[in-house]
């Protein structure tokens, strides 16, 4: 996730390792950081591999510190729009990566978007019937189960996985609003190419 997070800041121009670090901690929260001793390596993994290089324009000194900053090369923008694509990478992740997709959708085509977010939204259904399901099998099967479970641990479970599955559709009220938002957006832009 860090690569997206970084090959998109570097799509809207070059930055400083400090200013990726900020924005990663910023979108992340008070709880989750990304430490230098993890972001640099990785920025000099993504400079050897071509997709970054350093922008040496944006790059000099400061006091005793030595700024380095860095810009996407064309290799660097494909691999980016491969990372937006891809649906089937990290599927026990793909919420975290979609809800960090929709953050950079400014870079593709709305065809994508749309794509993107119809694979979100059976992304986010078979969630929610999934854990339906396992609700039902669990109150038809509890009482055949042995060792026995009691009936206080087997609501508790059940509140749990119902906890989920008001979780799943909030994010996919969300991303059917998303939908919604893009559909209207490209109809704007077709009536526009016609007048």
């Amino acid at each position: 996730m860090y690569e997206l997070i970084i090959l998109a800041q570097l799509m809207r121009g070059p930055a400083h390792g400090y200013l990726i670090a900020k924005i990663i901690n910023d979108m992340f929260g008070p709880f989750a950081r990304i430490s230098n001793g993890r972001l640099y390596p990785l920025l000099a993994k993504l400079e050897h591999s071509g997709l970054i290089a350093v922008a040496t324009q944006n790059s000099g000194q400061q006091g005793d510190r030595q700024l380095r900053a860095y810009r996407l090369t064309e290799a660097g923008c494909r691999r980016f729009h491969e990372i937006m694509m891809n649906t089937t990478s990290n599927p026990g992740e793909y919420q975290k990566f979609f809800q960090q997709k929709v953050s950079y959708f400014e870079f593709l085509k709305p065809v994508e978007r749309l794509r993107l977010i119809d694979h979100y939204l059976n992304y986010c259904q078979a969630h929610v019937l999934h854990m339906q399901a396992e609700v039902e099998d669990m109150l038809r099967e509890a009482p055949s189960w042995d060792p026995p479970v009691s009936g206080r641990h087997l609501e508790d479970m059940v509140n749990v996985i119902q906890h989920s599955i008001d979780q799943w559709q909030l994010e996919l009220a969300w991303t059917q609003r998303l939908r919604e938002h893009e559909v209207v957006q490209i109809e704007v832009a077709k009536e526009a190419e016609t007048l």
